[in-house]
């Protein structure tokens, strides 16, 4: 049985090899995506939407498909404050969530963070835990939640504390107990993403560090 995917953060490190996967993959018929521009790729199976974020209530009718993958996420010196970045990690998923829940869409996708906590003192962490519960209060069939480490990747804009931790980070998780700490790669979470959307049965499924290498 041949799937439709609608994607949303196509343009950033895990959403981008995602997307080249989905189109690779024989078991999706269509991609949809929903960015801030154009994406600057052609494919047979691709319709990529141009919208806005602020109005997206306005595009119900694209959140159509048989999973929604999650892959939006911005830093807060990026978005210029916490506020800001709330808007990216938490509304915008949240709102595209409800959406799609609308629509029928049976299985959620979700790229969230190792550490996501409600009760977390990062206001990062805890709103990435603050999505992770308001997602599962919504009528999904399935939830896919995965929490990676440190993710590694090409990404178009250069982040020094990612380039200093892809340097640590290998080096002291060489020990056994701290093994499963290590970075991962953009394309190692997007495979992961892929083939639960695939396998998935239970209601409910966290991949969780370590369990996103296997």
């Amino acid at each position: 049985m041949t799937k439709t995917a609608v994607l949303i953060g196509a343009t950033g490190l895990v959403g981008n090899e995602l997307l080249h996967k989905l189109l690779n993959s024989d078991r999706y018929t269509k991609v949809v995506t929903l960015s801030r521009r154009a994406l600057p790729i052609t494919h047979a199976k691709l319709v990529n939407h141009v919208i806005d974020f602020e109005k997206l209530t306005q595009y119900v009718e694209l959140f159509k498909g048989d999973v929604l993958f999650s892959c939006l996420g911005t830093t807060r010196k990026r978005a210029g404050s916490i506020h800001a970045q709330r808007k990216v990690d938490f509304d915008y998923q949240f709102i595209a969530a409800q959406l799609a829940a609308c629509n029928g869409v049976t299985h959620y996708c979700l790229v969230s963070s190792s550490g996501a906590n409600t009760h977390s003192n990062s206001a990062y962490l805890k709103m990435k835990g603050e999505l992770e519960q308001h997602i599962k209060a919504l009528p999904f069939d399935k939830i896919s939640i995965l929490q990676p480490s440190l993710l590694l990747g090409d990404r178009e804009q250069f982040r020094v504390a990612e380039k200093i931790g892809s340097i640590i980070f290998p080096v002291i998780t060489r020990f056994a107990f701290l093994k499963r700490y290590k970075p991962i790669t953009g394309e190692q979470v997007a495979q992961k993403m892929l083939s639960v959307s695939l396998a998935q049965q239970a209601k409910l499924s966290y991949y969780v560090l370590d369990e996103l290498f296997e």
